[in-house]
């Protein structure tokens, strides 16, 4: 069994593959306070309920895969690999690590590992051209060309940053919840809010990918474009320009980047 971890700001998402199929998964708030012993009583109590794993942290796993834009986290999870997984072979996504995706940016460093790991998986799954939409703390639109290179991307606030700077800023607004009003045109403040929030995020991924497709390739409708990301199906029907929704992009990524560096641990 391989252990996928992909900690974004907001929320840390782990999978479990068997293989090329992912037999569970798990979603946990993100917290840069955590040490690598609470992390490791966290993971042996998710995986400690699963059936094919042993009650023992590190039963039944035998790779390691992880990838983090919280610098902070990943220190932690590389001493946990090393405290509590110490004979499992273990895959941190930083430079040097081989993901085939050839990198076409001014300072490749600067590029968040959850995008270079999106574009893996994109490549494989669906090649090229494409462009993958990530909702997450940000939503983020990455470009990989072709011939399967991450040409660059386009980084805009995410819906739950928008609802809360809402909530923060309007004197009379407050958080809501996210869902789909009864219509566009609002009948009451929270409906206007929400309105505000999916359609207005439809419309931004329309626009920003007809452009990117554009930049992208000389026929537009060669374009694949996938979304990801825990808020995706907050737009998925509200957009014209999803071709795809894969919820695990950047786990499989993951599972791919392990499987390519595998001989070298």
């Amino acid at each position: 069994m391989l252990l996928t971890i992909d900690v974004g700001n907001t929320h840390t998402v782990l999978g479990l593959f068997d293989g090329e199929e992912i037999v569970e998964h798990w979603r946990i708030s993100t917290d840069a306070r955590r040490t690598a012993d609470e992390l490791a009583v966290l993971l042996q109590g998710l995986m400690g309920m699963h059936p094919l794993l042993g009650m023992e942290l590190g039963d039944g796993i035998e790779g390691i895969a992880i990838c983090s834009t919280v610098p902070a986290v990943l220190h932690e999870l590389r001493e946990v690999t090393r405290r509590y997984y110490g004979d499992v072979p273990a895959v941190l996504v930083e430079p040097g690590i081989k993901t085939g995706v050839p990198i076409l940016m001014d300072n490749p460093k600067e590029v968040g590992a959850d995008r270079i790991i999106n574009a893996v998986a994109a490549v494989d799954l669906y090649g090229g051209p494409a462009i993958v939409v990530d909702f997450g703390t940000a939503t983020t639109f990455d470009a990989v060309s072709a011939r399967g290179e991450y040409t660059g991307g386009v980084i805009a606030p995410g819906i739950e940053i928008s609802v809360e700077a809402l909530g923060v800023k309007g004197a009379q607004l407050r958080k809501i919840e996210l869902a789909r009003p009864r219509s566009v045109i609002g009948k009451n403040t929270v409906e206007a809010m929400q309105a505000g929030i999916i359609y207005g995020f439809a419309g931004q991924v329309d626009g920003v990918v007809a452009r990117m497709k554009k930049e992208l390739a000389a026929d537009p409708d060669d374009v694949t474009v996938i979304a990801t990301g825990g808020l995706a199906p907050m737009v998925l029907n509200e957009s014209s320009a999803i071709d795809e929704h894969e919820p695990w992009l950047t786990l499989i990524g993951l599972r791919l980047v392990y499987e390519r560096n595998a001989s070298r641990l």
